[in-house]
């Protein structure tokens, strides 16, 4: 079922009153997503209350120079694995000082997966300061479209769920 953008501002509303309600602030590290999370986050007035940044790191480099993920880590996982995400988390908090981050990598298609990892092959993580991060892999159907809705979606309810 695609994903409508009532679907993404209900579920950005969501999260966006925790954030406030609990004195939050956030950081997106996006991949695959291109900022659509921050996007999303950042569609009500007064955002800057609960939202402190986002980062889009696409390219390698991006993660490695932007975020500190080890060339290691890339070079012998991937840009859409776990170890990958966890330290986008890692990053993003530690250079923005932020409550929470969440970090996404994935393949959205129509070129770039494998058979280890195909198209819809997407990777995301939740970190709070003082609280172990979180990372979960999901595996979506349709075109770059859909596949990059679904993501969006997934990341701000799995958020949500993280912060309860």
């Amino acid at each position: 079922m695609p994903v409508s953008e009532a679907q993404l501002a209900e579920a950005g509303a969501r999260l966006t009153d925790s954030l406030e309600r609990k004195g939050l602030m956030i950081t997106t590290a996006e991949s695959c997503t291109g900022g659509w999370v921050a996007k999303v986050l950042t569609d009500r007035s007064g955002s800057s209350a609960y939202v402190h940044s986002g980062i889009v790191t696409y390219s390698n480099d991006a993660k490695h120079e932007l975020l500190g993920v080890s060339e290691q880590s890339l070079a012998q996982h991937g840009a859409v694995s776990e170890s990958v995400v966890l330290e986008m988390v890692a990053g993003a908090l530690a250079i923005t000082g932020a409550d929470v981050a969440v970090a996404i990598s994935g393949i959205a298609g129509p070129k770039g997966g494998s058979s280890e990892k195909p198209v819809g092959t997407v990777w995301f993580a939740w970190g709070r300061s003082q609280k172990a991060a979180e990372a979960v892999v999901q595996v979506f159907e349709g075109d770059r479209e859909a596949v990059r809705r679904q993501a969006v979606l997934f990341a701000l309810e799995g958020l949500q769920r993280f912060l309860e």
